[in-house]
């Protein structure tokens, strides 16, 4: 497997500026693999403590957080740690929140070792201790995107275009690359169903896997009480699903719950990385989250894979789908926009809803490339159907162009000042 993240954490070990390294994202997302498999590479000792198998070892955190003293108590289990030529990690670290604090002395006192930890429901463990700000880095890691995933699959080529500027791309391998992302609208980005459908070809075998995957997160909803309802959150992560691509109110979330409940339940997942909150923002003037409004807002989910094995979708007669817009009512290709610009560009992402009185104009998402504000609509129409995306372009001149993401190959309207660009065109879109 490669990952696009390996550049960043080779980066970190050369860095004069170097501090501890956190590593987040939800569980199953492939962050202990990044360690193990790229970064111990690069010294002669590693070091691994997971935190939840080795609890004898929580002690040597529970007073003295002196940095030389717990890496003497560490060393008479696991050997010689030393400055430059050891690595240690910090594994499933949210069970030893003590040691996240811990890792500011690391910083400030043996700043010479790599440190590096990762962990899941991080958030959670940041509410019961005193995060080391401005002592740590951090490094978000997403499900693998669709350009991985080629890489996994042996698609190597294929996966070079799919980064290329599809304007200057021959119309019939834009046209296979759309075909092969029919696959991964299934297959979705984690790392053990990517595997899965590369070792099998089945995409029986990896819905399997999903359902596993998601049987480990309703296993993890145990540990949110007494915050909140597993049941609750249950409902809500399926109800946050299904409604992929729509304006979403708490209240309508979960019927067996309040609005209150439902939005802590969703705030709850949010903190997981399990679901994102998208918020409408006004896109006259930079930054977009300026204008954030929270109480109009969309969302959308982890893993598009895991989209489609929650809402139980029928399989066989989407992939009959001639467009992949028309596949589950385009909710898997809002979906998979959202995921491709949060794994691109980070964990900030917004969309357009006009602010008039029973107005129900609205542009999918917003980007900004090259310091100006491009809106972004998902869609499989003509270009004179794209009503809310000229509102917009006519209402904010200071947005240069619209850009259209759908199931065909590159094209150009200069005339509506719309240029249209196939679906898995996404990592093109945002700065490099």
């Amino acid at each position: 497997m490669q990952r696009i993240s390996e550049h960043q954490i080779l980066s970190w070990k050369d860095s004069p500026r170097r501090k501890p390294l956190i590593i987040r994202g939800a569980r199953q997302v492939g962050k202990t693999w990044l360690v193990d498999n790229i970064l111990a590479s690069q010294f002669s000792n590693f070091v691994k403590i997971d935190f939840e198998q080795r609890k004898d070892l929580h002690t040597y955190f529970t007073d003295n957080l002196d940095p030389v003293q717990i890496v003497k108590n560490l060393e008479l289990s696991f050997g010689r740690i030393l400055p430059d030529k050891t690595l240690l990690f910090f594994d499933e670290i949210q069970a030893c929140p003590r040691a996240i604090t811990a890792l500011r002395y690391f910083y400030e006192q043996l700043p010479e070792l790599h440190v590096v930890a990762a962990g899941s429901l991080l958030e959670f463990a940041f509410g019961e201790i005193s995060i080391p700000v401005g002592r740590v880095q951090y490094l978000y890691l997403s499900p693998m995107t669709f350009y991985e995933y080629l890489i996994a699959q042996d698609k190597e080529i294929m996966a070079e275009y799919s980064l290329a500027d599809p304007a200057g791309t021959d119309k019939q391998i834009q046209t296979t690359i759309l075909t092969e992302l029919r696959n991964y609208f299934f297959v979705g980005g984690m790392p053990e169903c990517v595997k899965t459908y590369r070792d099998t070809g089945s995409l029986t075998e990896t819905f399997q896997t999903q359902s596993e995957i998601l049987d480990t997160y309703r296993d993890d909803f145990s540990k949110y009480t007494p915050k909140i309802d597993p049941l609750c959150l249950d409902s809500v992560f399926l109800h946050v699903a299904r409604g992929v691509g729509e304006q979403l109110k708490y209240t309508r979330l979960n019927a067996g719950h309040s609005g209150q409940t439902n939005r802590k339940a969703f705030e709850l997942l949010a903190k997981a990385k399990l679901i994102y909150k998208i918020p409408s923002c006004d896109p006259s003037g930079l930054p977009l989250g300026a204008t954030a409004n929270p109480k109009k807002f969309k969302a959308s989910i982890l893993d598009i894979g895991l989209l489609q094995r929650l809402c139980q979708i029928p399989v066989e007669m989407e992939l009959q789908e001639e467009s992949l817009l028309g596949m589950y009512r385009g909710k898997l290709a809002e979906q998979f926009v959202a995921q491709e610009l949060i794994a691109w560009q980070g964990l900030d992402l917004f969309y357009w809803a006009r602010s008039a009185r029973s107005s129900n104009a609205e542009v999918d998402y917003l980007i900004v490339k090259n310091g100006r504000i491009y809106p972004v609509e998902v869609k499989s129409g003509r270009g004179g159907s794209l009503r809310s995306l000229h509102l917009m372009l006519k209402q904010y001149p200071n947005c240069p162009q619209g850009l259209v993401l759908y199931s065909g190959t590159y094209k150009t309207l200069v005339e509506q000042n719309l240029i249209f660009l196939p679906l898995y065109a996404v990592a093109t879109l945002v700065d490099s």
